[in-house]
């Protein structure tokens, strides 16, 4: 099994770009779907972006699509998620996810919380107005 760490958040204006990367340990990790998820204050956890365990397939929420790019590197356990043109909305922390995937699945992308394993412990991303 995988553990997660995040890192990368930080505080920047709006209309500002951020890179937020998140390493796995183990060696299984190619056999992960993973995902970015975040949660502002006072609201629920919420879907932001995912790729498959192949990467052939992404998938992003409509607030993001068109702003936000993931992307993952297998040989070096890695899924990244660049952040551009960040608004005050997309303040929150987040997190990835990793959904263990058989390989029939590879091009499989899932956006549920209670579809993920495991989680990392997130990263604060703050966007000033």
């Amino acid at each position: 099994q995988v553990q997660l760490v995040e890192s990368g958040g930080g505080l920047v204006q709006a209309g500002d770009s951020l890179g937020l990367s998140c390493v796995a340990s183990g060696r299984t990790f190619s056999s992960y779907a993973m995902g970015w998820f975040r949660q502002a204050p006072g609201k629920e956890r919420e879907f932001v972006a995912a790729i498959s365990r192949s990467a052939s397939n992404t998938y992003y929420d409509y607030s993001v699509k068109g702003r936000f790019l993931i992307s993952r590197d297998n040989a070096k356990n890695t899924v990244s998620l660049q952040m551009n043109s960040l608004k005050p909305e997309d303040t929150a922390v987040y997190y990835c996810a990793a959904k263990s995937a058989p390989a029939y699945r590879g091009s499989y992308t899932y956006t549920g919380n209670y579809e993920y394993d495991i989680w990392g412990q997130g990263t604060q991303v703050t966007v000033s107005s």
